[in-house]
């Protein structure tokens, strides 16, 4: 066979040399290059459809909804409720360009709001909202204290202010306490030899912390000190002197499970809170190691 007769089917050498010096090739070519390239830099809404999609979810209607109404509003109109849509999707918007643009690296503000929500995620994860009474109950048993409420008195008072008497007030309180002596609480002559009080003459069943708000921490650790059924003083606040009837006093005491289960639930809750919470940071913290700077 000569070598002037190819094979058949093999494209002739001078017919390809002819479609290499083709411009349409060469044009097509280049098109096909130019298509890649662009494709590589501009992905097809195929691709990008995840990642530039905003879906908004029927929870996100109902936070926005009650957002609303929780401004003391009536219920939004169709006008009112795109608004809210569109107020959602540019907050989304802004966000998703910002972590583009790397704005929450190195920002102390995110970190900490980060760090809270990941705090909200580990103790909310394995707490029971609803646990049995006999669970309450131990956890009662060995957490009483807790619950102990504090002592209470219910007490009558008689004033003598500084800017009336002057020095004399706790004299004349000292020589007015000789004059009580075996009188009850409520004689009627008493109040006549005292000063008008601004407040309440009586005051029934109130706890050391009320009384160190109303008449000063002195005043509530002087009256614990006293006794029911005589007049006694003077003590002082601070307003100026005051002598003393005690009509009653109750001990702190712990009430019963039946009294307080409502609180012991909540406080049983939120004890179980904090420990998931604890348990949880030990378990992420572990997987770190700290290296501090060495001391110069």
């Amino acid at each position: 066979m000569s070598a002037d007769h190819p094979i058949d089917g093999a494209p002739q050498p001078s017919r390809l040399r002819r479609l290499s010096r083709e411009p349409l090739l060469h044009f097509l070519l280049m098109g096909l290059a130019l298509f890649v390239v662009y494709d590589q830099l501009h992905p097809g809404e195929e691709t990008r459809s995840e990642s530039s999609r905003i879906i908004l979810t029927q929870d996100d209607f109902e936070q926005m909804g009650i957002t609303w109404l929780a401004q003391g509003r009536p219920p939004p109109t169709s006008e009112q409720m795109q608004s809210l849509i569109e107020l959602k999707v540019r907050e989304e918007v802004l966000y998703r360009e910002a972590l583009a643009l790397g704005l929450d690296k190195g920002d102390e503000i995110v970190k900490r709001r980060l760090a809270q929500k990941m705090e909200f995620l580990a103790e909310g994860a394995s707490v029971n909202n609803d646990p049995a009474a006999d669970t309450l109950k131990l956890w009662f048993k060995d957490n009483q204290q807790r619950f102990s409420l504090p002592p209470r008195v219910s007490f009558r008072h008689l004033y003598f202010s500084p800017d009336q008497r002057g020095e004399r007030s706790r004299e004349d309180a000292v020589r007015v306490l000789a004059q009580l002596a075996g009188k009850l609480g409520n004689w009627e002559g008493a109040v006549a030899l005292a000063d008008p009080f601004m407040d309440q003459d009586y005051y029934g069943n109130r706890s050391a912390d009320d009384l160190a708000k109303l008449f000063g921490l002195n005043f509530a650790q002087d009256i614990a000190g006293l006794k029911p059924g005589a007049w006694q003083g003077p003590i002082e606040s601070g307003y100026g002197w005051h002598l003393v009837f005690i009509d009653n006093l109750v001990p702190a005491r712990v009430p019963t499970f039946e009294e307080i289960e409502p609180e012991i639930k909540a406080e049983w809750i939120e004890d179980q809170r904090l420990q998931a919470k604890r348990k949880a940071y030990e378990t992420m913290r572990a997987r770190y190691q700290v290296v501090l700077p060495e001391k110069p």
